[in-house]
């Protein structure tokens, strides 16, 4: 490993960058945060948009094994087209919080254990059967099927789904199992609940209400998408066609993007930003989401089960260091904790400062001297996917107080199997949300993937009643309490949050930085100017 990052200029080299809720009364909108992420902006000589052409976007991907699945997406290509084909109940908002996209109103109880949701008017399917409470409640139930064993199962599997009630035509009630209610719903439903037809079928019929309807599609290469006249979104979207090539590196992806093969590129690595923010024809979109950056702590496992360990190693990484030399200089320091645009975000806890010092002498005073560690980290140099750019720095760092980290580099398939939760110590990255979702996601006790085995009776005791408290004022001293104890026994060393970099030729319109992830992947708003 040692000699492929010398050969490629050390770690930046290859290393690829990929809201809470607010509740008045009953009705469910995203809340709004008043900094706006910087960037590049789009400079097209009309801000108008135009209708027609061909929008074509390159994704990194080639998996021959890609699907049109809307609740079952198997690789990163399929979630950006489920972005074309289907509509959900929210959408995200520029801040990453979820807006109401196909529903008209939402409604939930106090105690957030009873949704009602009532759908717009007049909604049609690419087929042009109109959208009733019978294709929410079929689609709810495939979403939350454990035979249809989608990954993303876990965010929604409180859904008490044998027990849904048609109100009406436009009116489903959504109970939620277990005693404990679920106000992360709606960022939980976001991505992946694409409401489908009750005659739905992903390879047979794979029919939705997103702003394109399929035109061709061929795993790993390309699919072709036409635009819905009928879309939810009255005028829009813009192109006439929306084209998803799948290219499988960057070199090819950005070398089709300068020769005009190729409209826009999501995700870029940002070493390729600083030579092509002088190319005249491209233009860069720099988002600083919250989406964050972690090396998570096996907290079951020694040395980790030692609060001074832990406590340590907290303190040995240099975390301005990381972001310059692993990320280069993408990204803003974290302070252990996810969700800072959270209204709930408690920022009256100190930030963390490296102090190699104090950590060694942690370290010392846990018996652990020479102590040697194993962290595991996913394929290639993508800091984004968990690999190997963050070890070999945080490496570094930890040897300079006489802590070995060796480094173990594993496949993909390896790194998001069935033993990711077995690791000592390992890289992670997740996108930006709300408290309650990513902890129910990440590291409380509705978690699945509870990477860093975190166990804590008040933490656990302070998260159940807040996701079931509706009223802002009452929850967010809970979360404050919360995140004090995440942040002083945690297994999470959140070290960054990451800006997101997409690259577009110059004749895109549309597009602008967001605290969010997704502006390439707003196909209902982008249009193609045809005087540039």
């Amino acid at each position: 490993m040692a000699s492929e990052l010398s050969r490629r200029g050390f770690l930046i080299q290859g290393a690829a960058l990929g809201g809470s809720l607010l509740l008045g009364g009953g009705l469910l909108s995203g809340c709004q945060d008043d900094k706006a992420a910087t960037g590049h902006r789009a400079s097209v000589q009309s801000t108008t948009p135009q209708y027609g052409g061909r929008l074509r976007m390159g994704i990194i991907d080639g998996s021959k094994a890609g699907d049109l699945d809307a609740h079952k997406p198997t690789t990163a290509s399929a979630i950006i087209r489920g972005f074309a084909l289907y509509s959900k109940l929210w959408e995200w908002s520029e801040h990453m919080t979820p807006d109401l996209a196909l529903a008209e109103e939402v409604e939930v109880n106090d105690d957030a254990t009873l949704w009602t949701i009532r759908l717009k008017k007049d909604l049609e399917f690419h087929h042009g059967k109109t959208i009733t409470a019978d294709d929410l409640i079929f689609s709810t139930r495939r979403l939350s099927d454990p035979e249809l064993a989608s990954p993303y199962l876990g965010y929604v599997k409180w859904i008490d789904r044998d027990n849904l009630v048609k109100l009406d035509e436009r009116t489903v009630q959504i109970p939620i199992r277990g005693g404990t209610g679920l106000l992360s719903l709606p960022d939980a439903w976001v991505n992946f609940g694409g409401i489908v037809p009750v005659d739905y079928h992903p390879v047979t019929n794979p029919v939705g209400a997103g702003p394109f309807r399929l035109k061709e599609f061929v795993p790993g290469q390309r699919s072709v998408f036409t635009r819905f006249e009928n879309f939810y979104k009255s005028g829009q979207p813009y192109p006439d066609e929306l084209e998803i090539i799948d290219f499988k590196d960057e070199y090819a992806r950005i070398s089709a993007l300068l020769s005009g093969q190729i409209d826009m590129a999501n995700g870029v690595a940002p070493e390729q930003i600083t030579a092509l923010k002088r190319h005249e024809a491209i233009q860069v979109i720099t988002n600083q989401t919250h989406g964050f950056q972690s090396i998570d702590l096996n907290l079951s496992l020694p040395p980790f089960q030692d609060d001074r360990v832990r406590q340590a190693f907290r303190l040995m990484i240099d975390r301005q260091e990381v972001i310059d030399r692993a990320l280069a200089g993408q990204g803003r320091i974290a302070n252990d904790l996810y969700a800072p645009l959270d209204p709930t975000f408690n920022s009256a806890i100190p930030q963390r400062q490296y102090d190699p010092e104090q950590a060694r002498s942690l370290i010392k005073q846990a018996g652990y001297e020479g102590l040697t560690v194993e962290l595991t980290v996913g394929p290639g140099l993508s800091a984004v996917a968990g690999g190997s750019p963050v070890a070999q720095v945080f490496a570094a760092q930890a040897k300079k107080i006489g802590v070995n980290i060796k480094v173990n580099q594993v496949d993909a398939a390896t790194f998001g199997g069935p033993k990711r939760a077995d690791w000592q110590l390992s890289c992670n990255s997740k996108l930006g949300g709300s408290f309650l979702h990513t902890a129910a996601t990440v590291d409380s006790f509705l978690s699945s993937a509870n990477k860093t085995h975190f166990a804590d009776e008040r933490f656990d005791a302070l998260f159940r009643q807040a996701i079931s408290t509706k009223d802002l004022e009452k929850r967010t001293p809970l979360v404050h309490e919360a995140q004090q104890i995440q942040h002083e026994k945690g297994g999470l060393i959140i070290w960054s949050y990451v800006n997101t970099l997409d690259l577009a030729a110059k004749h895109v319109g549309g597009l602008t930085p967001e605290r969010s992830h997704f502006p390439t992947w707003r196909f209902d708003k982008l249009w193609l100017n045809q005087s540039v």
